[in-house]
């Protein structure tokens, strides 16, 4: 599990589908007993002591309705067939998902030269290079997803895009692209060079449960409280 603070206050907690039902017992345990609410995109628990968990579903929307806890404990299981395509400039990955398992996958890399100080004719000739050098790795980048993806597209739940944001929004006009990100999931995955360790890695991040959790307001209060000055 890993933890950041989460804007608005309280942080931002990432779990495991295998963990999710163990970390809720773990919540019950701290806080006392809890309610629960929610509908097809975020359960909340309401502790009884003030905390708060807003737990929200991956891949949603699940069932609504109670019994909120096992619909998502549920869900969050489930072995999805999804699609997963990073791309930098440079390099990109395609592979299939069946649960955590990599079933098909594709990856590679094309020299994009890196930016000159230069300037004049030279600069601009270097610039067109660049462009073109971009151009054919995107282009190759394509190529591998439909390759990859697009044999299994009847199959799969979702699609889950990654790598450099601005990499992947200069490919979202490729008309080959149009049956792909129509299954478009979040989350979006903030990856290094797209190599297959870290392809196979992906499935930590896209199958996780993401948790805002909000400590009580006493809790918060005593931790502020300044310490007596230690008796002389």
């Amino acid at each position: 599990m890993s933890a950041r603070p989460a804007k608005g206050g309280g942080r931002w907690v990432t779990v495991p589908p295998e963990r999710v039902h163990p970390w809720i017992d773990g919540f019950a345990e701290r806080h006392g007993p809890f309610s629960a609410t929610g509908d097809g995109k975020v359960v909340r628990l309401s502790a009884a002591d003030g905390a708060l968990a807003e737990l929200h579903v991956p891949f949603p929307p699940m069932r609504p309705g109670p019994p909120h806890v096992s619909n998502l404990v549920a869900h969050a299981r489930a072995e999805r067939r999804v699609g997963v395509f990073l791309v930098r400039l440079g390099g990109y990955a395609a592979g299939v998902f069946h649960g955590p398992a990599l079933v098909a996958s594709k990856v590679g890399s094309r020299l994009v030269q890196g930016r000159t100080a230069a300037g004049g004719w030279s600069q601009q000739r270097f610039a067109r290079r660049r462009r073109n050098q971009a151009d054919k790795a995107f282009d190759d980048a394509v190529e591998t997803a439909v390759r990859v993806l697009s044999p299994h597209l009847g199959e799969l739940d979702a699609v889950v895009l990654g790598g450099d944001r601005r990499a992947v929004d200069a490919l979202r006009g490729d008309r080959r692209l149009a049956p792909l990100l129509a299954l478009e999931a979040e989350p979006f995955l903030v990856v290094p060079d797209p190599k297959l360790a870290v392809l196979r890695d992906t499935p930590a991040s896209f199958r996780a449960v993401r948790i805002r959790v909000v400590d009580p307001p006493l809790a918060d209060s005593v931790e502020r409280l300044p310490r007596s000055p230690a008796a002389t």
